[in-house]
C-alpha cells in the first residue's frame, strides 16, 4: 500500500474553513487506499502572536520556555485537523511529540530531529487509521520539548517521509508552486514545474519562502523526492528531484531576495594570522551564523578593514560578543540592518560564461550600489541597500529572461 506524507502549512489551516477543506483533502487520500501522515503547522499568525505575549513579558524570554509556548500553536492544529477528519467519518489521531516520541538534539529554538519512533504509528495506519503530527517540534534527551526553527514544519515532513519511508511528500501551500521570484511582489513571475535540490536549497536558504532549507537538504541527502503544491487547486505543483531528472532551458532558475540580514564592519583590524578566528569564535557558542565575509587587501600589512553579514536578529548579540572580545583589535565598528541580500539561482551558470558581469551590469543600469558579494557555483549574492530591494528584483528578473 502507498504511504503518502501530506504536509499542511499556516495559511492552508489558517482557521476552521480551512482546516475542513483540508480533511476533505485527506479523506480523499484514505479512500484512495493509501496510509496517511499528516504534519500540520500552526494556524497563519499564531505563532507571531505567541512571539509576541513572550516579548510582554521580557525581551530575553526564556528559549526553554520559548519552545514550550511555540509549539502549542501546532498542537493545536493538530487536535483540529483529526477532529475535522473524525467528523467527516476518517479514523485519525492526533499525537503530541512526546506521544510518538520525536527524538531532536541542538539548541532550544533551533533542534534538529534526530529519530522518530515508528511503533505506534505504523500500527495505526495499519489499522486504516490517519496519523496527524504536529510540526515543527520534539523532545530531547533530558524531556524537553525542542523546536527546529520558524518553518520547521517542512523538516517535521521530509523527516517522517524518511523515517517511514514514504512514497509521496507533498508541501500543501497557498500558492501552487515555487515561482521564479516572488508572485506577490513580481506579478510576471513563473511558476517553476521542476527543480532540483540543490537549486531549491539555494533559493530557500536565500529568502524563497516557500520551503525551509534544512527540509530541502535533507530530502536531497535521501534522495526524497518532493512536491509542493496549492491546497486550494487541483492544478499541478513544482516537482523537486534530482538533477539528472530536468532539462534546463535557462541560465537562471530564480531570483530570490532576503530582508533578514545585516552588515558589521570593522575598521582597523590588525592583519596577521588568527584574528579572524578570534572573531568568530565565539559567534559559535553563541550560536550566531555568518554569511557573507570580505577582507580588504591591506595596503601596509598592519590594519585591515573586515565586513561580515549576520541574521538581523542577531546584530545586537554579534556586536556584544565583539565589544566584550578581549583577543581582537580594531579601531571603530559600523553596523547596517538596512540592507537585504538579493541572489540568482541557476545550475545553468556552471557552463555559461559572462553572469557575473551580467548581473553586475543590470543592477548599475539601476543605480544601485553592491555593498557585498558572495557566489558559489549555482548562485550569485550580493547585499544591497534595503530601499532597492524591489527595482533590483525586477531588473535581474528581467535581464535574465524569467519574465
Amino acid at each position: 500500500m502507498i504511504k503518502i506524507v501530506m504536509k499542511f502549512g499556516g495559511t492552508s489551516v489558517g482557521n476552521i474553513d480551512r482546516i475542513k477543506h483540508c480533511a476533505k483533502l485527506i479523506e480523499q487520500e484514505s479512500k484512495n487506499k493509501k496510509k496517511v501522515i499528516v504534519i500540520v503547522s500552526a494556524m497563519a499568525g499564531k505563532t507571531n502572536e505567541l512571539v509576541k505575549l513572550s516579548k510582554s513579558i521580557s525581551d530575553n524570554f526564556s528559549e526553554r520556555e520559548t519552545d514550550v509556548l511555540l509549539s502549542s500553536g501546532e498542537q493545536a492544529s493538530a487536535a483540529l485537523m483529526a477532529g475535522a477528519l473524525n467528523e467527516l467519518g476518517v479514523k485519525a489521531k492526533s499525537w503530541m511529540n512526546w506521544q510518538i516520541p520525536i527524538l531532536t538534539e541542538g539548541a532550544h529554538t533551533n533542534s534538529r530531529i534526530i529519530n522518530v519512533s515508528t511503533e505506534k504509528i505504523n500500527k495505526f495506519l495499519d489499522e486504516g487509521g490517519v496519523a496527524v503530527i504536529p510540526g515543527f517540534q520534539g523532545i530531547s534527551a533530558n524531556a524537553d520539548i525542542t523546536t527546529i526553527g520558524r518553518g520547521g514544519s517542512d523538516a517535521s515532513a521530509v523527516a517522517f517521509a524518511k523515517i517511514f519511508d514514504a512514497d509521496e511528500c507533498d508541501i500543501y501551500t497557498d500558492v501552487d508552486g515555487v515561482y521564479s521570484t516572488d508572485p506577490n511582489k513580481i506579478p510576471v513571475a513563473k511558476k517553476i514545474n521542476k527543480i532540483s535540490y540543490d537549486e531549491m536549497l539555494e533559493l530557500s536558504s536565500l529568502g524563497a519562502k516557500v520551503m525551509q532549507s534544512s527540509a530541502v537538504q535533507t530530502a536531497m541527502m535521501y534522495d526524497i523526492p518532493l512536491q509542493v503544491r496549492s491546497t486550494f487547486s487541483n492544478r499541478p505543483g513544482t516537482q523537486i528531484f534530482s538533477e539528472e531528472n530536468i532539462d534546463y532551458n535557462k541560465i537562471i532558475t530564480g531570483v530570490a531576495y532576503s530582508k533578514d540580514d545585516a552588515k558589521i564592519t570593522l575598521i582597523g583590524v590588525e592583519d596577521r594570522p588568527g584574528v579572524a578566528a578570534n572573531i568568530f569564535n565565539p559567534f559559535e557558542k553563541k550560536q550566531i551564523n555568518v554569511d557573507m565575509v570580505i577582507q580588504n587587501i591591506s595596503p601596509d600589512g598592519k590594519k585591515t578593514d573586515l565586513t561580515f553579514t549576520v541574521k538581523r536578529q542577531d546584530l545586537n548579540k554579534a556586536i556584544d560578543s565583539i565589544q566584550s572580545n578581549k583577543l581582537i583589535k580594531y579601531q571603530n565598528l559600523s553596523k547596517d540592518d538596512k540592507v537585504s541580500k538579493i541572489s540568482i539561482v541557476g545550475a545553468g551558470m556552471v557552463s555559461t560564461p559572462g553572469v557575473t558581469y551580467k548581473m553586475f551590469k543590470a543592477l548599475a543600469d539601476e543605480n544601485i550600489n553592491i555593498l557585498a558579494i558572495s557566489t558559489s557555483e549555482i548562485k550569485i549574492s550580493v547585499i544591497v541597500n534595503e530601499d532597492k530591494t524591489l527595482s533590483a528584483v525586477k531588473k535581474l528578473h528581467k535581464v535574465f529572461g524569467l519574465d
